[in-house]
């Protein structure tokens, strides 16, 4: 079975809230790639991350497949259900104003990610403003000197450190996890759980990448409009992402770090999937998948995934909807945001719809 990839060593150990740790990696490693990095990687030189640039992980989907078709089928026929579940390039139009273009995107540095669909290149080069989640991804200084002034939003300030939070055992997980990317304990000890679980997210071709110097997709599309002499516009700051981070119960964090912890390896098949639903299209099969990577969730969500979701995906669609209008009533705009933020009824292609856009996929 699909679920039993995630168990380890053929023992009873069950990753309840896999599902949750893709949702993160979808919906808030825009957050995980900047902020690792801006406050990590002074310390990491290329040299010592451990990979040697090559993703090594496989499609869960297609193993799947051909291990039980009937739970692939399963997923193929609940993703049909999800509104706009397939594109990630989608034309803005609105009488009278110059056409835009929203791109889904996926926060690695991957090549395959970062090979944009047919004609999003074009729209980018003709669009008079390019709006992406934050702008500061542009300039790493200024946006840890920003974070310096939130300490409490990614540090423990009362004296504590991470391990105290943590068995012996997964302590001594989270330091060979970190190791593996170059990182040592110490160098993270201070910082909360949701900053170190994107440490150990990111599979090690990832950190190889980013510390030469690879820039992932927003970022890249960002600095092309730098380059071209356009206009760069954030939906939110950095701060506003963690607020929304952190608001959740530590307690959660915790429990997705320890099983991102167990994931081991294997988060990098949950990567290898992820990325080639992404390049295929298929967003809208992103959480039926998840409800079978997860097993014993059925088909129920429990309260502190429903917050997760509401406070890290759906609130933020409504706010980036609200932020993105004034720009759109100007036209031709490229927005560039990831692309768990674009499907379903409170998806930004359904708000932005309310906003009185006509929104069609390009390319079909």
């Amino acid at each position: 079975m699909f679920a039993s990839l995630f168990n380890r060593n053929g023992s009873h150990h069950s990753l309840a809230r896999a599902g949750d740790l893709v949702l993160w990696f979808l919906a808030a490693l825009h957050v995980a790639l900047a902020l690792s990095f801006l406050l990590v990687l002074t310390s990491l030189s290329p040299a010592r991350a451990e990979s040697d640039g090559e993703c090594r992980g496989i499609d869960l989907l297609s193993d799947l497949k051909q291990k039980d078709s009937g739970a692939y089928e399963a997923i193929l026929r609940e993703a049909a259900k999800t509104p706009n579940g397939k594109g990630i390039f989608w034309k803005i139009e609105k009488d009278g104003l110059a056409p835009s273009y929203l791109l889904g995107t996926m926060h690695v540095t991957d090549p395959r990610v970062l090979k944009m669909p047919q004609g999003a290149p074009e729209a980018l080069a003709t669009s008079s403003t390019v709006v992406v989640e934050s702008d500061e991804i542009l300039d790493d200084k200024k946006a840890a000197a920003a974070l310096l002034l939130r300490p409490d939003l990614t540090m423990f300030t009362d004296g504590t450190s991470i391990t105290d939070r943590l068995s012996p055992e997964d302590a001594t997980r989270l330091k060979a996890g970190l190791e593996k990317r170059g990182i040592p304990l110490a160098t993270v000890l201070r910082m909360k759980p949701w900053i170190i679980s994107s440490f150990v997210t990111l599979p090690g071709c990832e950190v190889a990448r980013k510390a030469k110097g690879a820039s992932f997709l927003d970022k890249h599309i960002a600095e092309e409009a730098v380059k071209a002499g356009k206009p760069v516009v954030g939906l939110e700051t950095f701060a506003e992402q963690l607020e929304a981070v952190s608001s959740l119960p530590v307690d959660f964090h915790l429990q997705a770090l320890i099983e991102t912890l167990a994931l081991g390896d294997r988060m990098n098949d949950v990567v290898e999937t992820m990325i080639r639903l992404y390049t295929t299209g298929e967003i809208g099969m992103t959480m039926p998948m998840l409800q079978k990577v997860a097993p014993g969730k059925g088909g129920d969500k429990d309260s502190s995934y429903v917050a997760f979701e509401r406070r890290i995906v759906l609130d933020r669609n409504k706010t980036m909807a609200e932020r993105a209008t004034p720009l759109l009533e100007k036209g031709g705009v490229f927005i560039a945001v990831g692309a768990l933020h674009l499907p379903g009824k409170e998806g930004l292609v359904e708000l932005l719809r309310k906003q009185g856009f006509k929104l069609a996929p390009e390319n079909g």
